[in-house]
């Protein structure tokens, strides 16, 4: 199906998508196989050994490279297993620029794995393109851009990104976990990369661990075919099938974390024992007009700090919501409540969160698709 004919709410559901040829079957078949019987050596019907290609990864490979207007998709077994093979893509002694308010984990992967092989990291508050152009070397060969971040719910401006990579012939890579192809299309604004913890929005179920990466250009899409096959990092059919499922209502899911993600900002800001609240709909955040520019909503991610931002005060929060589980991830159907310092961020040094403004108390809320009055009483019986 050509994916310039159709606006984005059908391609969600049709995208890559065709009837199973042999039933008719109208949902894509879960290819559990590992390997595909051969007519004769080399002569087959296009799939050879299940690592290399599977029918069910290649639907949702294609419907994810049409909802985010690219022209080729990759999936992996994590975000995490994405991020691994797009730093494959670099050799020792290259350097990265990336934001320093991002998903630990990424963090982690960035000091922790790739820095000892020789790659080195520069970490930016990113809301300023010109500081961070000042880092830019003739060994600078990545951008990394996390927007919104996580979980100060910092704006970073892709296309201005773009213009500043390109002119110094280095790649931008978009992390659009926290938006979603819904409210957001990093690949429009320039991007050369886009990568996705599928796990979160685009899964949306929370029952399924999965990533992926769309691309445009030709020579890269090659590039990290052959890491996905010779590393192997790839997702099984099952997970494949479950988040081709999962996008199919990622529109309906999106309109309802926005609408309710607005309704509780709004209350926390208004509740006399909460300090500040980070959500990017606000008008006075910092970079709003930059979220007006390059998205389409708001999204349903919350973060906020109590008055005296006292640990005590939020543990009593984190420990007494009912609806709001307390669990680490993001994007499911159901509210969750996160303490960052000590669960998703928790891999990056004290010293380091403090400085990036990342409080202890610090507490994030993945606002789900409940009744939204539910979800207040929630919260205000947890602050009191």
């Amino acid at each position: 199906m050509s994916h310039t004919n159709y606006k984005l709410n059908t391609l969600l559901i049709h995208a890559g998508v065709e009837p199973d040829p042999t039933t008719g079957a109208i949902m894509t078949p879960i290819y559990q196989t590992s390997t595909y019987v051969q007519e004769a050596p080399g002569k087959h019907k296009g799939y050879e050994y299940a690592r290399t290609q599977n029918p069910t990864r290649t639907v949702l490979q294609n419907a994810l490279a049409a909802i985010e207007k690219g022209k080729h998709g990759l999936c992996f077994g994590s975000g995490l297993a994405a991020t691994d093979a797009i730093m494959k893509l670099l050799k020792p002694g290259d350097e990265v620029i990336s934001t320093n308010d991002l998903y630990g984990g990424t963090y982690r992967i960035f000091t922790k794995v790739f820095q000892p092989y020789g790659l080195k990291f520069h970490f930016t508050g990113m809301s300023d393109v010109q500081a961070a152009a000042a880092l830019i070397t003739d060994k600078t060969k990545m951008i990394w851009v996390e927007t919104p971040t996580n979980p100060l719910l910092n704006i970073i401006d892709i296309e201005a990104f773009a213009k500043l990579a390109h002119q110094h012939n280095i790649l931008l890579v978009v992390d659009n976990t926290f938006a979603s192809p819904y409210l957001q299309n990093p690949l429009t604004l320039g991007a050369d990369v886009v990568i996705h913890s599928a796990t979160k929005y685009l899964g949306g179920h929370s029952d399924v661990v999965h990533g992926a990466i769309i691309v445009n250009r030709d020579d890269l899409h090659e590039q990290l075919t052959f890491i996905q096959n010779a590393c192997g990092a790839v997702p099984g059919p099952h997970d494949c099938w479950l988040v081709l499922r999962g996008i199919k209502t990622l529109h309906v899911r999106m309109q309802r974390h926005c609408e309710n993600g607005e309704k509780v900002a709004k209350y926390l800001r208004s509740h006399p024992k909460v300090e500040k609240v980070y959500w990017i709909g606000f008008e006075d955040h910092p970079n709003h007009d930059v979220a007006k520019k390059q998205m389409r909503g708001y999204g349903g991610m919350i973060s906020f700090v109590l008055k005296g931002d006292n640990m005590d005060d939020a543990l009593q929060v984190l420990s007494g919501t009912h609806l709001f589980s307390l669990a680490e991830s993001l994007g499911g159907v159901e509210s969750l409540i996160g303490h960052p310092a000590s669960m998703t961020h928790g891999s990056i040094p004290r010293e380091e969160r403090i400085k990036n403004g990342l409080a202890d108390s610090l507490i994030r809320l993945s606002v789900g698709i409940e009744d939204v009055d539910d979800l207040i009483s929630d919260l205000a019986h947890a602050i009191g």
